[in-house]
Parts: structure tokens; sequence; C-alpha cells
């Protein structure tokens, strides 16, 4: 391991209940902050005004954010924070926009607190910024010193929000595990904080496919269950504990690197963040020649609406050289698909892509090899013991 460790694991505080954002300006009271800029959407407010509590003694300035998180958009944001003296960012909203306000805290050195309007990933956890051009094209993702000061989780918010997005960050939290078992399960001696990342991977692939169904449909029926309630803290928490622990030997391997590429691809900006790295799973599963665990995914992928082929995402037109593309960008030098095991390229992406297409449509049709129904132990096949 020549990687160097730092392990920021957590925000400063988390709670997670319903009513929770109620005691929101008692936190900022107890940190000594009365000025605030609240960073909001306009869709997500529809659903998160209800909640949103009255901040009596706190000056509170708002800001809606463009759509993308750019480094133009959190420049925007700093100015704004910086112009009126204020003390503290606040989001109120989905990922991006949380993204939004942690890298414009962390340009102010000022503190950021999360108040999550969706579990579709583990932004409102992670102390990283994942950025975008105005075209919503990925640029790279940037990691802050500084934790997240205060995370509000109230269930009751997530779970008036569509069930589409819950699935999507289901899909993104399900990478945690095949992204971080393909770099650590190679390591001769994995140090105690790149094991409990693993760990943590692994006990969301464990949530995930336990809960996910259950939890779907009390959020369909309009109605908080603990199954719910385990897969929003899987969603936010235990996902962002992987890359916390683990750093870059549990943050991103192959399945982001393809969500990253197909970035690349205009149509492809309708397609949800988690639904793009679902998809890249199976292409890194596919790369891997592991056509078992594929086999054990796909009824958890139909079960619940996430995408498994070219065709789900609405890019069946994709030619051979469209996909040669797609894998130009999917491992250019810094993609962290080159963090998996041996010589990844072009060539053999597109050549992955095209088998998954081949292997799905078999299944599909009733003629591919079933899965073997094997669980992998916590090393992974062909792990290394320590």
């Amino acid at each position: 391991m020549d990687q160097p460790i730092i392990v920021r694991a957590a925000p400063q505080e988390f709670i997670c209940r319903a009513g929770s954002w109620g005691s929101l300006e008692q936190h900022l009271q107890r940190r000594g902050i009365s000025r605030v800029l609240v960073v909001r959407g306009e869709q997500s407010w529809i659903a998160a005004a209800p909640f949103w509590p009255e901040l009596i003694e706190t000056e509170t300035h708002y800001y809606i954010y463009g759509g993308e998180c750019t480094y133009s958009e959190r420049d925007a944001i700093a100015a704004y924070a910086e112009d009126h003296q204020l003390q503290a960012v606040i989001a109120v909203g989905g990922g991006k926009i949380t993204d939004l306000v942690k890298t414009a805290a962390a340009k102010l050195n000022l503190p950021a607190v999360i108040l999550p309007t969706l579990a579709a990933t583990c932004a409102a956890w992670s102390s990283l910024s994942v950025m975008y051009d105005e075209h919503g094209e990925f640029i790279r993702f940037d990691i802050f010193a500084r934790s997240n000061a205060l995370v509000l989780l109230d269930p009751a918010v997530i779970a008036a929000s569509p069930p589409e997005l819950l699935t999507a960050g289901i899909g993104d939290t399900l990478a945690k595990w095949y992204e971080a078992d393909v770099i650590i399960r190679n390591l001769d001696s994995p140090p105690l904080e790149v094991e409990l990342g693993w760990y943590a991977a692994r006990k969301c692939r464990e949530n995930l496919l336990k809960y996910s169904g259950e939890a779907l449909a009390a959020l369909r029926a309009g109605e908080l269950n603990d199954a719910l309630v385990r897969i929003i803290e899987t969603n936010i928490m235990a996902g962002g504990l992987v890359g916390g622990f683990a750093e870059d030997y549990g943050r991103t391997a192959g399945a982001h690197s393809i969500h990253d590429a197909l970035t690349g691809i205009p149509e492809s900006h309708r397609v949800l963040h988690g639904n793009k790295v679902a998809y890249g799973v199976l292409v890194q599963l596919a790369l891997e020649n592991n056509w078992s665990e594929i086999a054990e995914l796909l009824p958890f992928y139909e079960q619940i609406g996430l995408p498994a082929s070219l065709g789900d995402l609405g890019l069946a037109h994709l030619s051979r050289g469209d996909l040669l593309k797609l894998g130009r960008r999917a491992t250019v030098p810094e993609a962290s698909i080159h963090r998996m095991p041996g010589t990844v390229t072009a060539e053999a992406v597109a050549a992955a892509v095209e088998e998954l297409e081949g292997y799905i449509n078999k299944l599909r049709c009733g003629s591919a090899p079933a899965g073997t129904g094997r669980e992998k132990d916590l090393q992974g096949e062909g792990a290394k013991t320590t």
C-alpha cells in the first residue's frame, strides 16, 4: 500500500430522528452562529418547506441553486456569504445542493450544515464534493480538510420523496461493496481503518438486499417503517463510512468510472446518478468475468427498478464506435477504474458492455445460466488472508 490514508469517518454531529429539523436553531446557537445562508432548490423545497423550522433569532438568507454543482455556482454562493458576513452555509436538498454547500463552505472555511431531503447518495455524510461542468459532465471530486459540522436527518422528510430517487440511492450505495471489495481484497495486509471501511461496504450490500423492497413499498404507500429508516441510514451513513475509513481503497473503482464516462453522453443526463452507477456495477462485474454475481443481482435490479442494460438507460442506440468512446472516457489516466487489478483498456470496457448486453438478453429470454446464489465472505472471492 503506497496510498496514504486520512480517516474522515463522519460529520462532527449526526442526528437521525423524526422532527430533527426542529432543533436546527438550537444547534446553531450552540455553535455561536446567528447569520446563515440556506442553499435550496425549487422542486425539493416544495417537499421540504412543511418541515422547515422557524428560525426566530437567526438572520437567514436564501439562495436558490441553478441545478448543477459547478465551480461557478460555488463561487457565487461563497461570494454571497462573504459579502453578507454569514457564519455558516446550510444545505436543504439532495446530493448536488449538498456538494455545493460543502465546497462553498470549504472555500470560506465556514461550517457546513446539511438537512437532506433525499437519500440518493452519501453526500450528506462525506467530506467531499463531486464537481461537474455547466453541461453536467463530471470533472472530478474535491476532498475537504473539515468534516460537515452537523447533519440533521429526518426520515419523515425522506419518506415524502419520490421512490425513484431512493431507488437510485440504493444503486449508488450497492456499488460501495463491489468497488471497495475489488480493491481491498487484493491488498496483502489491509490496515484496520481499511478493514472497517470494507465491513461497512459489506453491511451496505446486506441491508440493501434485505430491506430495499419493503422500504420502497412503504415509501410508495406514504408510510415510514423500520425498513425505510434502515435504507435511509444505509445510503447516507453506512455508505459514507466506506470512503470515510478506507479512503481511496473504498471510494470508487469501475462502477463510478462507467458512470463518469456516461455523463459524456448527453442522452444520459436524464438518468439519475445512482442508476448510472448501478449499471456500472454490472459492467465492472463483467470486466471481472463474474457472471454468477451478475445473475444473482439481476432479480434484485428487476425487483426495485434498477437499469441492467443500455436499453434500460435509453442508450440502446449506441454503436461499437460509441462504446469505444465510452471506454476511452472510462479509462482516462486519472479514472478510478485503474484501482481494479490488472490493466483495463477502452477496448476491454467496450467488450464488457457488449458481453453484458448479450448475457442479459439471454438471461431475460431464459437461455443464460443461472447464478450460483453463493454469498461471498467479507474478504471476497479470491481474497488474500491477513
